[in-house]
């Protein structure tokens, strides 16, 4: 009809993503976003280079993560005529660091196998985590054949706040939750505009402008209680740039100024778990040291190897976990005398 717009062909993430991979592959000296918005598909289809499209570029933010969630490198690379510049910095994907090593080849039931591990996240939720990982697989050049088994058990990892949180990150729209922040007992009601829903360190963080604060904070989901309510109606502006890259820098350093000591037990699950992140280990004494990001959250995985572990320092973290387990060997006894 005359007068009415075209609307964009719908890409799905996975085609977008795969896109985006092979654009910054093929580029040696790095992409502007501009240059990505305007020609790869997923994006082109949309931007519009006269007009702002602060939702097409959130997109694109969220697509850089989910890059490097899957563990491809992607370089950031500053102008040094435009120092500081955002809209100057250019993205690429050094090929030497991604490409399979020449002693690695995948045989067709490994490759069947890989591709049954994205089929096990079947769950709606988590359609878009199976997509990114047959994302990465054909990107390597490897294409999945069909499962050799007919079905996968189905599992939720991420907390129920994520779905809600990411829905009103995409749409533009705020959110309320209550949520118990460290050293509270009860929770408080807080009021965000969701600028960005990160990983890190195993855990899920929603960052944005908390409404009470009138400033950025940085959530862990998993102390949001309750439902997450999605203001209708409402929007904010677009967030700062670079945003997500931002506090995943922040909660880095944040994890790196934190380190904890342990004595654990000698082949028992902590030693296998917590040894894989240790930065320092002293075999003959059984100790390991690693960093943490949340000191709260810590402590509870801690207190969940019971005997297994012990908490040499810091001071604090020690005493955490032994209030956790004093208090589970009161329930116990009070449980018992009953």
């Amino acid at each position: 009809m005359a007068g009415e717009s075209k609307r964009a062909p719908n890409v799905a993430a996975e085609d977008r993503l795969f896109s985006l991979v092979l654009a910054l592959l093929a580029t040696e000296h790095g992409l502007l976003k501009s240059e990505i918005l305007s020609t790869v598909r997923g994006y082109a289809e949309r931007y519009d280079a006269h007009k702002p499209s602060p939702n097409i570029e959130r997109q694109f933010e969220r697509d850089k993560e989910a890059i490097r969630e899957l563990g491809i490198p992607l370089d950031t690379i500053e102008s040094p005529d435009h120092a500081g510049d955002n809209q100057q910095l250019r993205y690429r994907i050094p090929k030497g660091r991604y490409d399979l090593p020449e002693s690695v080849r995948f045989t067709p039931d490994e490759v069947a196998l890989l591709s049954l591990a994205a089929e096990v996240w079947r769950e709606e939720s988590l359609s878009e985590d199976s997509q990114r990982a047959l994302t990465k697989l054909r990107a390597l050049g490897i294409e999945p054949r069909e499962p050799v088994i007919g079905y996968a058990p189905r599992l939720r990892v991420r907390e129920a706040a994520f779905d809600p949180l990411r829905q009103a990150l995409d749409r533009g729209q705020t959110v309320r939750f209550r949520y118990v922040k460290p050293g509270d007992v009860e929770p408080r009601v807080r009021t965000v505009d969701p600028w960005a829903v990160v990983l890190h360190d195993g855990r899920w963080h929603l960052h944005g402008r908390d409404h009470w604060a009138d400033a950025p904070r940085t959530f862990l989901l998993q102390r949001i209680t309750g439902p997450v309510e999605v203001l209708q109606g409402t929007s904010f502006p677009a967030p700062p740039e670079g945003v997500q890259d931002r506090i995943l820098a922040e909660l880095e350093a944040l994890r790196l100024s934190n380190r904890a000591d342990l004595a654990v037990a000698a082949d028992s699950d902590a030693e296998v778990r917590l040894g894989r992140r240790a930065v320092e280990r002293d075999e003959d004494a059984g100790v390991i040291s690693l960093h943490y990001t949340d000191e709260v959250a810590f402590a509870d995985e801690l207190a969940g190897y019971g005997p297994e572990v012990r908490v040499l320092g810091p001071e604090s973290l020690r005493r955490r976990v032994r209030d956790r387990l004093t208090a589970v060997r009161d329930a116990h006894r009070s449980e018992d005398a009953r």
